[in-house]
């Protein structure tokens, strides 16, 4: 078991750090002790961790060292398992099946497998929010906040809003969602009151790295869907100077940067030039993982440059409509101490609307890597 499984339940915001015009936002799960150095002395902490109606914290720990000594701590790096998903929706009107079987229905064909792993990062594809009034557009979803709870509760870490849904209750509606996935203990990423907001990655402690992610949209019903110094609204998936921009800061402070993106067309599953060019900008400015979604269909995962591109996960909790509608897979990327990577697509099907189930083998484009690390996801 992880480290982060021991702590799913305390998750908290730990700091808003400005860097470069950005801002930070750092998570924990499985936080590894703290070292500071004072004259003399090191003292390891172990950070307090709360959530709430929890409190976890341990007293210091207190060693004494010669003066002219500086200690530093650094956890070595272990290793992670990462998985992503693509078009997650929560809504009861238009996945029936939720208001009979409860919320658990969408995670009761998956055997715990988001609780065994280190990340898990979805496509939230609705406005997580009771507010509002719904757009004059062919679909719009309003996800049931009580629904963020369970998925939390069920693996889910970072929620990415930056999608074609995320403003179809309005601008009150998407701001107050991206505070209803946070309050259940979800990273919300891609949508902010600003542009730096929106732009700002989720930063997560694991396993000895640094994790960041960030959330892109690169579909939008207009122009003002997309935030700007002064205007709420998501990051935008079609600029790429800004997508590159956004890694690029992200890397100067993180390990490992994963990027959650809504893009493409939909039923393609094959990427456009112009979608493999920003892929491209994307991984040279220091994107580790990319998790593709929005075609509603599955596709295939490419690595450019040893880095893996999941072009499209499909739909994941989605109503069964069709057979290729229904298949899917979670992607999974397995990095190794050294930071060597292998990527997965884990097949699943709608077998129930609402109700994805892990079938099949995994279909690996490496085998330099095991699927499943030593002692990682037993």
């Amino acid at each position: 078991m992880s480290s982060r499984s021991i702590y799913r339940a305390l998750a908290v915001a730990v700091a808003g750090v400005a860097l470069g015009g950005t801002s930070f936002v750092a998570l924990g799960r499985g936080l590894s002790p703290a070292t500071t150095s004072t004259t003399g002395a090191t003292v390891t902490t172990l950070p307090s961790t709360t959530s709430t109606g929890a409190t976890l914290e341990a007293p210091p720990v207190t060693t004494t060292t010669p003066a002219s000594t500086t200690t530093s701590t650094v956890p070595e790096p272990g290793w992670l398992v990462l998985h992503g998903v693509g078009d997650t929706n929560f809504d009861p009107d238009y996945i029936g099946s939720f208001r009979a079987n409860g919320y658990e229905y969408a995670f009761a064909g998956l055997g715990g497998l988001f609780l065994a792993d280190d990340l898990t990062v979805v496509n939230l594809e609705c406005s997580p929010s009771n507010l509002g009034t719904p757009l004059n557009k062919e679909f719009v979803f309003r996800c049931d906040p009580e629904a963020l709870p369970i998925a939390f509760a069920n693996g889910v870490d970072v929620a990415n809003l930056a999608n074609n849904h995320i403003q179809d209750y309005g601008v009150e509606a998407m701001i107050d969602g991206i505070e209803q996935v946070r309050a259940a203990g979800i990273a919300p990423v891609g949508a902010g009151r600003n542009l730096d907001e929106a732009t700002a990655p989720a930063l997560f402690e694991i396993e000895g790295w640094t994790v960041a992610v960030l959330g892109m949209g690169g579909v939008v019903p207009s122009n003002s869907w997309l935030a700007t110094e002064e205007r709420p609204g998501m990051a935008s998936g079609d600029d790429t100077e800004q997508m590159a921009a956004s890694v690029a800061a992200a890397a100067e402070v993180a390990d490992i940067v994963i990027v959650s993106i809504h893009w493409g067309w939909e039923l393609e599953t094959t990427p456009r030039a112009d979608d493999r060019a920003r892929a491209e900008a994307m991984v040279a400015a220091g994107a580790d993982v990319i998790f593709g979604h929005h075609p509603h269909r599955l596709g295939e995962v490419e690595f450019i440059d040893g880095r893996p591109v999941f072009w499209t996960l499909g739909n994941f909790v989605w109503p069964y409509l069709s057979v290729p509608s229904a298949t899917t897979a979670v992607g999974r990327v397995v990095v190794s101490p050294r930071g060597e990577m292998a990527a997965c697509l884990i097949p699943a099907f709608i077998e129930r609307s609402g109700q994805p189930v892990l079938r099949g083998v995994p279909r690996c484009p490496t085998g330099d890597l095991p699927i499943d690390p030593p002692a990682r996801l037993e």
